[in-house]
């Protein structure tokens, strides 16, 4: 820290108790009381350096004049500043500091210590070391800063504060590796004006390491809030990149409010110009009122910030019920980059007094709604390409809404066990979703199917309310094997999964023998233009046996599908018989099928002849080949 030593008389002071005394030899002839100190001096150094001295001895009363008593009670800085300045009127020995030359220099404009009362009087003195010495500097810039918030009100009048303000702003916003602030002032190497390392003030020519750009974070987080809303005005008007600026808002949210640091190890934080570490944490109203300013001075800005943060300030808003508006601000940050959200990001608490529900549904509604209207004006609602199964597992790749999607799904799943949640309010959600987001509505059925084993008093009616949610088109296998299984669905619901797992299985059973039929052509060919390729006719063996067996399988799945169709529409024919009605015609319009109940019969038929026609054209072929080779030994 850069200091400069007034005077040249050794100190002459000393205390006792409450009360200054002046060892001069001569007795004092005024008394000055500062607060609850009293300083007993001497009239003539004072009155040669203060006008403001000057005249209150010359306009004191009588009776307070026989007493040599005078009172100052609004000097800034108070007893301790009015020490240094009675030493510099006396000629002692005063160094300047960064931390006290703002002190100083208020003092002395209230004392009227001006070229008039004596050449290079304290306030020519104290003024000169603010503009030479601290505002080149951006560690005494940012000290200088910080003592301005006790005497604010006399800074401000002084254009002290502002000064500071702008010097650090010019500093924040200049490339730190031109003249090596950062490095200078915290301990590294001394450096020249260009930037190179000095060896005891000769230039070396290396060059310092390159600083990132948030080096003044820590530094500016020290700022108490009016002050640092001051610098990131200025900083903002300069131009700064909004990124910057977001970067170290964040920073300052971190140092001050509870729980959106929690990770950061006890070493990582300075000591250094770090008050809250040492004092007592912000209260509940002083934490409100920081909230509601890290809102106003948040860039509105997708990804400025991260995802995590905004939600942790969201958390703490609500605990603390600061501004329902700035609730709602900090909703639409979430809801800009609600794709780069995580799940247990979403699994808020309600933290209201009715408690309705474990976590906090309405808020990530309120979020994903935001965040479909941001959609809607960046990509007009257009809807995604088609994505491969492949590419739904965890590929980074997928479209913003479809991550939206199966978070959802996935925070759906997770809120579907809570007994309190409504029906209306797990609906809303789901169907909040545009269609085509999910490529698969996979993680629908999963959380359908968790609300349905939660909830079991639910009606039939509510039942396949909820299941219509789900487009049973959109189900894998997998999915359709289970939900024809799964008891706790409404019966539309499971003959709508048969109907659709057995043309799922059908046209998987058609693509094998287009693939077996292409196989067999090729085979064909390949052992005409070379007879002597052994390998390759080995292999294409081996392939085709095992799509065989795969057909196989699926021909076994489809009759038991086929079976248990069959069952159920017997079933179906004894009921409608009992009560005098067309039994399978009224099921299937009651089900919402266009299909006769002979399709299945007829499909099979269909894939049994395919299978048969091409079991005879093979044994056709076999037949052929047979009868070559017969030919073709005769001949020899």
């Amino acid at each position: 820290m850069a200091c400069v030593k007034l005077g040249s008389k050794n100190d002459a002071f000393q205390r006792q108790g409450q009360a200054w005394f002046c060892t001069s030899g001569l007795p004092s002839d005024i008394i000055v009381e500062v607060g609850e100190m009293s300083f007993h001096l001497h009239k003539f150094p004072l009155l040669s350096r203060s006008g403001v001295m000057e005249k209150m001895v010359a306009e004191a009363p009588e009776e307070q004049e026989e007493r040599g008593v005078i009172k100052i009670p609004d000097i800034p800085g108070g007893a301790k500043t009015f020490e240094l300045v009675a030493k510099f009127c006396y000629g002692v020995k005063l160094e300047l500091t960064a931390s006290n030359v703002v002190y100083l220099r208020c003092a002395a404009e209230r004392l009227e210590m001006t070229e008039e009362y004596g050449e290079g009087n304290l306030i020519s003195q104290t003024e000169a070391f603010l503009n030479q010495v601290v505002l080149k500097s951006w560690k005494d810039s940012l000290m200088a800063l910080q003592t301005c918030d006790d005497i604010l009100p006399h800074a401000d009048e002084l254009q002290i504060t502002k000064r500071c303000i702008e010097s650090l702003a010019i500093k924040a916003s200049t490339d730190p590796s031109l003249f090596g602030w950062p490095i200078v002032e915290h301990g590294g190497p001394m450096q020249s004006p260009g930037g190179s390392v000095l060896w005891n003030g000769i230039s070396t020519g290396a060059r310092p390491k390159n600083s990132s750009l948030d080096w003044w974070y820590e530094d500016a987080a020290a700022l108490s809030l009016p002050l640092y809303k001051r610098l990131i005005s200025v900083m903002e008007s300069r131009g700064i990149k909004q990124e910057i600026i977001a970067g170290s808002v964040t920073s300052y949210a971190k140092r001050y409010i509870p729980g959106l640091n929690r990770r950061q190890g006890s070493s990582e934080s300075s000591s250094r110009l770090a008050p809250v570490a040492l004092g007592t944490p912000p209260s509940e109203d002083e934490q409100k009122l920081l909230l509601e300013e890290i809102d106003r001075m948040l860039p509105m800005q997708k990804s400025l910030v991260p995802t995590k943060l905004l939600f942790g300030l969201l958390r703490t808003s609500m605990i603390l019920r600061v501004n329902p508006s700035c609730i709602s601000n900090l909703e639409k940050r979430v809801g800009m980059q609600l794709d780069q959200a995580t799940l247990e990001d979403l699994l808020m608490p309600n933290f209201s007094y009715s408690m309705e529900t474990l976590y906090n549904v309405d808020c990530v509604q309120r979020i994903l709604e935001h965040f479909l209207a941001v959609d809607q004006i960046t990509h007009g609602g257009a809807s995604p390409c088609s994505i491969d199964d492949e590419q739904l597992i965890g590929s980074p790749s997928l479209p913003p809404i479809t991550m939206v999607a199966k978070l959802i799904d996935g925070y759906l799943a997770e809120v579907a066990p809570d007994v309190n949640l409504k029906l209306p309010k797990f609906q809303a959600l789901a169907a909040a979703v545009p269609d085509y987001a999910r490529p698969l509505d996979d993680g629908l059925y999963r959380a359908i199917d968790i609300y349905l084993k939660s909830h079991p008093w639910l009606g039939e009616s509510d039942r396949e309310q909820l299941c219509r949610l789900m487009d049973c088109q959109k189900l894998s296998l997998e999915a359709c094997t289970h939900a024809a299984q799964n008891e706790r669905l409404p019966l539309r619901i499971i003959v709508q999964v048969l109907f659709f797992e057995q043309l799922q299985l059908r046209t998987s059973i058609a693509g094998c023998f287009l693939v077996s039929d292409n196989l067999d052509g090729s085979r064909q060919l390949r052992s005409g233009i070379v007879g002597s390729n052994e390998g390759g006719w080995g292999t294409a063996v081996r392939e085709n046996q095992v799509l065989k067996v795969g057909m196989d399988n699926m021909r076994m799945r489809v009759s038991e599908l086929e079976k248990e169709c069959s069952n159920m529409k017997q079933e179906i024919e004894k009921l409608g018989r009992t009560k005098g009605s067309s039994a399978w015609g009224s099921v299937s319009k009651k089900f919402g099928f266009k299909l006769k109940s002979q399709m299945c019969s007829a499909q099979e038929g269909s894939v049994s002849n395919q299978y048969n026609g091409n079991r005879k054209t093979e044994k056709l072929k076999n037949s052929q080949g047979k009868q070559k080779r017969t030919a073709a030994i005769s001949n020899e």
